[in-house]
C-alpha cells in the first residue's frame, strides 16, 4: 500500500467537510496516521479503498515528536486522521484537537476500556499509551479502525469486515504463539529490562517482569538513583540480558552495563526491540504483526526460551520482496 497520497479535488474535500464520506464511491480515501502501528491496521484493514500516509518513520519517537508545516498541509488534505491517543502523540495534541472541529479524527487507541488500561503510579490519570504491545488490547484498536472506516465509506462495509476479520485472526495465532514460546522462559530469567516503560502489556500478557529506565514517556530523564536500584537488582537477581530500543537512545542501557560490570557483574545486550516505532519500511518487521514477532522471538531466546530464530512464520529478517516470493 502506497504511503504517500496526492489531494482529490476541491469537490471531495468539500463533500468531507458537509458530510463526512466521499464525494465518489469508486474514490480511494486520503487518509493520515500518526505512528507507524496505527498506519499499518488502518492500511490492513482499508486494503484498495484507501492510501494511508504514516508520518512517524521507522525509528521515531511519539513521545517528543513534532509536527512538521508538510504534516499540517497532509492533515488538512486528509479525509480522515488517525491516531493512538492516550497521551502518546503528546506534542501533537493540540493539533489534532482543532483539526477534529472540522473533520474526522480518530483516537484508535481511546477504544481500549479504561478498566483494562495501566496507569502511572504517580500520575493516576494518564494511562499506559502502549496498547500495541498487547495484542488483547490492540483488537480493540483494530476494531475501531474498522469502525471508522465503514463511517467514512459505507459502500466498502464489507471489504473492511473481511479484512479486520481476516487480521484478527492473525493477530489471535501470534498471541498463541507469544504464550508458548515466552512461557519456555527459565522462571529465574523472567525479567524483561528496556530504556523505557513501553512494555508493561506484553509483561501483563505474558507473565514477564518488566522494568523501565525511564518512565512511560521518554520525555522523563531516568536519575542516578534509578540507575543504582535497577544495577542492584540485575546483580540479585543475576539478570545478565537487557535490551535497547530503536527509538529511545542507548545511553541509560549503557549505563547500566557500565555500572553492572564495576560491581563485577556482567550484562549484555539481549536483542533492539521495537517499542514506539516498526521496523523498516518494506520489510516484515515494518508491520504491526512483524515487529511483534520480532520482539517476542528475540526476547524469548534472549532470556533462555526456545524460540525459531525465524519466529513465527519464518519470516523474520525478510524484506517484502522475499515475503512476496514466498506467497
Amino acid at each position: 500500500m502506497p504511503r504517500f497520497c496526492h489531494r482529490f479535488a476541491s469537490l471531495l474535500g468539500l463533500s468531507l467537510m458537509l458530510t463526512g464520506v466521499p464525494a465518489f464511491a469508486d474514490a480511494r480515501l486520503n487518509l493520515v496516521a500518526t505512528t507507524g502501528m496505527v498506519a499499518d491496521i488502518v492500511s490492513q484493514i482499508g486494503g484498495e479503498r484507501v492510501e494511508v500516509q504514516g508520518l512517524m518513520g521507522p525509528g521515531v519517537d511519539p513521545h517528543l515528536y513534532r509536527q512538521t508545516r508538510s504534516d499540517v498541509v497532509a492533515m488538512s488534505r486528509a479525509d480522515a486522521v488517525f491516531w493512538n491517543g492516550l497521551n502518546l502523540e503528546v506534542q501533537l495534541a493540540e493539533l489534532l484537537g482543532r483539526l477534529g472541529k472540522r473533520s474526522p479524527v480518530f483516537a484508535v487507541g481511546e477504544a481500549v476500556p479504561r478498566e483494562v488500561l495501566l496507569a502511572d503510579e504517580d500520575y493516576a490519570d494518564q494511562p499506559d499509551p502502549h496498547i500495541w504491545m498487547d495484542p488483547g488490547r490492540w483488537r480493540h484498536a483494530v476494531v475501531a479502525a474498522r469502525d471508522a472506516l465503514v463511517e467514512l465509506d459505507p459502500k466498502g462495509s464489507d471489504a473492511f469486515e473481511a479484512h479486520a476479520e481476516a487480521y484478527l485472526e492473525e493477530l489471535d495465532d501470534l498471541d498463541a504463539y507469544a504464550r508458548k514460546v515466552l512461557a519456555s522462559i527459565p522462571d529465574t530469567s523472567r525479567a524483561l529490562v528496556t530504556a523505557h516503560d513501553a512494555f508493561g502489556y506484553f509483561g501483563e500478557a505474558y507473565a514477564l517482569e518488566v522494568m523501565g529506565i525511564q518512565g512511560f514517556s521518554t520525555e522523563s530523564e531516568a536519575g542516578l538513583s534509578r540507575i543504582e536500584t535497577l544495577v542492584d537488582l540485575l546483580v540479585e537477581r543475576e539478570i545478565g540480558a537487557i535490551f535497547v530500543e530503536t527509538s529511545v537512545s542507548e545511553r541509560s542501557i549503557r549505563a547500566l552495563i557500565e555500572g553492572s560490570a564495576a560491581v563485577g557483574h556482567e550484562v549484555r545486550i539481549g536483542g533492539e526491540l521495537f517499542s514506539d516505532a516498526m521496523g523498516p519500511e518494506g520489510s516484515y518487521e515494518g508491520s504491526w504483526l512483524g515487529m511483534l514477532d520480532h520482539n517476542i522471538t528475540t526476547i524469548a531466546r534472549a532470556l533462555g526460551g526456545d524460540a525459531p530464530e525465524a519466529g513465527w512464520q519464518g519470516r523474520l529478517g525478510m524484506d517484502a520482496s522475499h515475503t512476496d516470493e514466498e506467497e
